[in-house]
């Protein structure tokens, strides 16, 4: 590291995010060193710094914040041949043990032992510099920026997503939510090939803005039903949707995903709310929805740099707010809050 500090952002406790110095150490075999230039403020980033937890992953001790990322190749350590110094590469925050059935069968993101970034006890990169793994760390084309590099990270869940849906040409699909995995979910389904694209939010603003991202059905579901909002989709489609990713986690909107898809069709879980909610079990059964889950991602890097160096997908219109790392404190209240319409909030980590 050329700097003569690693200024980092870190959570020290739950509500106490402040800006210290984090030691800096020589990259492992196997690993590079990157000089961090933009990181994406993800909600579960803003979650940790709320609630102090997610589920069983608790904040116990000082952890940097920070998943969403791309940078340049600063150092490299013994065995690595694939990288170099002055690359510009997205980082892959979930790094597997390699080992395991899941690994060797290529579901790592599955891996038991996965040590993945912001998630404790695993340090995150909103700092100057961070090591890690080569093999997950992917080169980024010439003509995708530093910020897109970053949101290669959310868009490969959307990747992973619709995989998993099964979301194939000509399918109308329903997307419920339309924060910022509801919007690269809406922008990967268009570019995989979907006839008809409809979102619900009960927040307007947001439905709007993905109506100008594409959409061509957006339902405010404020005061009605799941059941209702199903009734205005299959209107919308003129039958219900082949594919829904649910994109929320909130009870309302995970009955809408069953009601609106159509017999013989698939819901896709993504978004993660309360770990136990009311779902109308049997209607789903007895027409055949399947409801499968999704966890990250696996193997999606490549596609997403792809999909984005192609301009099958333009993830840029989502950044609507930029800070320095200097001004972490306030970027976090800004993406906590949503303050002037924030979608996703970006952090440069170099210094001007």
């Amino acid at each position: 590291m050329t700097s003569d500090t690693n200024i980092s952002a870190i959570l020290f406790e739950k509500g106490s995010l402040k800006l210290a110095e984090h030691p800096v150490r020589e990259p492992n075999e196997g690993e590079v060193e990157v000089s961090m230039d933009s990181v994406g403020i993800c909600g579960s980033d803003v979650h940790y710094l709320v609630h102090g937890a997610i589920g069983d992953f608790v904040v116990r001790a000082p952890m940097l914040l920070g998943h969403e990322s791309a940078g340049v190749v600063s150092k490299v350590g013994p065995g690595v041949t694939h990288l170099r110094p002055g690359d510009r590469v997205a980082l892959e925050p979930g790094v597997p043990c390699r080992r395991c059935s899941f690994c060797k069968g290529g579901r790592y993101n599955l891996c038991p032992d996965m040590q993945f970034l912001a998630t404790p006890p695993v340090h995150g990169v909103l700092c100057r510099s961070h090591c890690h793994a080569a093999d997950f760390c992917y080169k980024i084309p010439d003509n995708v920026s530093m910020e897109e590099g970053a949101l290669v990270e959310p868009l490969s869940v959307a990747v992973h997503a619709c995989r998993r849906a099964g979301l194939s040409v000509g399918h109308k699909v329903l997307i419920c939510g339309a924060g910022p995995i509801g919007l690269v979910n809406l922008m990967t389904a268009k570019a995989m090939g979907a006839a008809q694209v409809c979102i619900t939010d009960i927040n307007e603003e947001r439905l709007q803005f993905a109506k100008g991202l594409g959409a061509d059905l957006i339902i405010n579901s404020v005061g009605i039903d799941a059941k209702q909002v199903a009734d205005k989709i299959a209107q919308g489609f003129g039958d219900l949707a082949d594919v829904t990713i649910e994109c929320s986690g909130a009870e309302q909107s995970l009955q809408t995903a069953i009601f609106g898809t159509k017999s013989g069709g698939v819901v896709v879980l993504v978004g993660l709310g309360p770990s136990e909610v009311k779902l109308p079990i049997v209607n789903a059964a007895t027409r055949e929805v399947d409801i499968r889950g999704i966890f990250r991602y696996a193997n999606c890097y490549p596609t997403a740099i792809s999909m984005i160096a192609t301009g099958q997908v333009n993830v840029r219109p989502l950044i609507t707010h930029r800070f320095p790392l200097e001004q972490a404190v306030e970027a976090f209240e800004v993406a906590r809050t949503g303050k002037g319409g924030a979608i996703k909030v970006m952090i440069t980590c170099n210094r001007k």
